[in-house]
């Protein structure tokens, strides 16, 4: 039987449920996902493995016009999104008219690649809501097929996915055939710090921090972690720790639930927070935290 492998590469302004989708297709929980826009900084790659398939998805962070050096690089993850795709979606949701970078929609409508125009959220949308946003799009991306979902739902998933299997290229698989993704497990630890951090603090904190985990020791039965949460003011870190510790207590409790669920193991976690003052306009340290790799 011929084997197929790709990359389909996941494009769209944030908050739109390009994680989620990820997701529902992998089966795991690889990317944030959270009611709070541009939850995702990097591009993540989960891999769904069939006896004659592998297809390489790649989520990227929501589509936005950068305001400082962060957001940029962020923005270099989705440039690069176009250029290694097999296949390309593009996420909307109910109510959405426009990609807020004109650039990238240029490329959209000009790809020589198959593209995907995914009309999520549907769940919340009336039927004549939802034949008027077809009708939008197909005139916006006349190159594109598109197709109405709720990945949260999980409506519609399952068709998507046998189209995108029918587009990929012949090819042997790029990863090894047990590989969920790229990324190395301490990856997953910042992630679900970030994540429980995103979920239990207001306004500015969330986009002010950072995770490291600087130890990752697995026995045979238990994995001991140390993680540092950096901010970049003394104010934030009087924020992150709370009176007598017990916010940071609260963010290491739910982080320890999840990554035990990910992992399977039991889970010891040490959280600390450091301040890393501007660390978001500072390309040294954006390239230790894996941003500014061009």
């Amino acid at each position: 039987m011929e084997h197929k492998a790709g990359f389909v590469n996941i494009i769209g302004n944030p908050n739109v449920g390009k994680s989620t989708l990820m997701n529902a297709f992998v089966g795991e929980r690889l990317s944030i996902i959270t009611s709070k826009a541009q939850t995702t900084r990097h591009r993540i790659l989960g891999i769904v493995n069939g006896d004659d398939f592998q297809v390489v998805l790649s989520d990227t962070p929501g589509i936005i016009k950068p305001a400082y050096e962060l957001q940029s690089s962020m923005m270099d993850f989705v440039k690069s999104a176009f250029e290694d795709a097999d296949v390309l979606i593009y996420m909307v949701e109910i109510g959405e008219k426009e990609l807020k970078d004109e650039a990238f929609f240029n490329k959209i409508i000009k790809a020589k690649i198959p593209v995907l125009v995914l009309l999520n959220k549907i769940d919340k949308s009336t039927q004549e809501q939802l034949e008027e946003q077809m009708a939008l799009w197909k005139e916006k991306v006349p190159n594109a097929e598109i197709y109405p979902i709720s990945a949260l739902e999980n409506f519609n998933v399952a068709n998507v996915f046998n189209r995108i299997l029918e587009l990929l290229p012949a090819s042997p698989p790029y990863y090894p055939k047990d590989a969920l993704t790229d990324k190395p497990e301490r990856f997953f630890v910042n992630e679900a710090i970030r994540e429980r951090i995103l979920d239990n603090y207001d306004k500015e904190i969330p986009y002010a921090v950072e995770v490291e985990t600087e130890e990752f020791l697995e026995e045979e039965d238990i994995i001991r972690i140390k993680s540092v949460i950096m901010v970049e003011r003394d104010t934030q870190k009087g924020i992150i720790i709370g009176h007598k510790g017990a916010a940071i207590k609260k963010v290491g409790i739910q982080a320890r639930e999840v990554l035990e669920k990910f992992f399977g193991k039991q889970i010891h976690i040490e959280l600390f927070v450091k301040v890393n003052k501007d660390w978001r306009s500072n390309n040294y340290q954006l390239r230790r935290f894996g941003y500014n790799q061009k």
